[in-house]
């Protein structure tokens, strides 16, 4: 199988599961005392993705996602907060993965207090009311709460499976 099959491959493995876990999570009754917030499990696979397998790739899956889970169980409204969501939150993990000594834990934390960003923005722009700012500070707490959770996991799978993804 050469490299571009083998990415392919790889893409729609991670969307698969991706999207699996989207589903579990909704199914789940976890509760972090923040309306609105949830843990984002499908977030690991991104996190693993852009480490294994690169940016675009990352991007790819979290849009097949977006869009699958959107049209299965949510709205115009919710894909359009999970895509604003998701694209801040990528590019400020890329951001932060090119500094040296910062690991996925980091770049995951970073990835979910944006993703909270990119979301509470567009809600804003959305129902044109700036007073949403002030569920911010919440935001941001499971945010951090998140991407420690998101990034612990995906960091041991990116050492586990090191042999496989490389």
């Amino acid at each position: 199988m050469n490299d571009k099959s083998r990415k392919t491959a790889w893409i729609g493995m991670y969307a698969a599961i991706a999207v699996v876990l989207s589903y579990v999570e909704m199914l789940l009754p976890i509760t972090i005392g923040i309306p609105g917030a949830k843990p984002g499990f499908a977030n690991i696979i991104i996190v693993f993705a852009l480490y294994s397998v690169g940016s675009m790739p990352a991007l790819i899956i979290n849009l097949i996602r977006i869009v699958i889970i959107g049209m299965l169980f949510g709205n115009f409204v919710s894909v359009a907060f999970s895509i604003c969501g998701a694209l801040v939150s990528l590019t400020v993990m890329l951001a932060v993965k090119r500094i040296k000594g910062i690991h996925s834990l980091g770049v995951s934390i970073c990835g979910g207090v944006s993703h909270n960003l990119g979301q509470i923005g567009a809600a804003s722009v959305l129902v044109r009311n700036y007073s949403i700012f002030y569920y911010l500070p919440a935001l941001m707490v499971a945010g951090i709460l998140s991407g420690i959770i998101i990034g612990v996991v995906s960091g041991l799978l990116l050492k586990r499976l090191e042999h496989m993804i490389r």
